[in-house]
């Protein structure tokens, strides 16, 4: 039996011109980064959602303002894969400057910490979905852009 694709927010945060990413760690796949955010629930807006993740993953609050979407991504787990996932990541944008980030803690079990990277240091990273490109690339204003089908073993 196929199974629904699975729909995940997510932020593209940055401070300063760095970009926020939370440390995941699941059994039998070790350590990755991803943009701060997570699944949608049944009823639940996008933008309901987002503000739910990131109070539960990087504490902040819902004062925070999004642009966007500014990228959809397709993860479809190739058929060699033992486990089918279909994710589909709609991203948004928010600023953090002129905020302290001393205070950005997780309540959620599968956030291991979190870091500022520049987007130059993205290319050693292994980020779920893989977008180092785009984060490299992208500025506050772009339009937004359908990323493709990607795939992160």
């Amino acid at each position: 039996m196929a199974l629904e694709p699975r729909i995940r927010v997510s932020a593209l945060l940055r401070w300063e011109g760095l970009i926020l990413l939370c440390r995941h760690e699941k059994a039998g796949r070790g350590a990755y980064w991803l943009l701060p955010g997570g699944g949608v629930n049944t009823g639940e807006s996008l933008v309901d959602a987002l503000h739910r993740e990131l109070a539960e993953e990087v504490g902040i609050g819902e004062d925070l303002a999004f642009e966007g979407p500014v990228a959809i991504v397709d993860s479809i787990a190739p058929k060699r894969a033992s486990v089918a996932r279909h994710v589909v990541h709609i991203i948004f944008a928010g600023d953090l400057s002129g905020r302290s980030l001393e205070r950005v803690v997780s309540r959620d079990e599968a956030v291991y910490g979190h870091r500022l990277f520049d987007p130059a240091e993205l290319d050693g990273v292994v980020l779920h979905p893989p977008i180092q490109r785009f984060l490299r690339r992208w500025q506050p204003g772009d339009p937004a852009v359908y990323l493709g089908s990607l795939w992160a073993p």
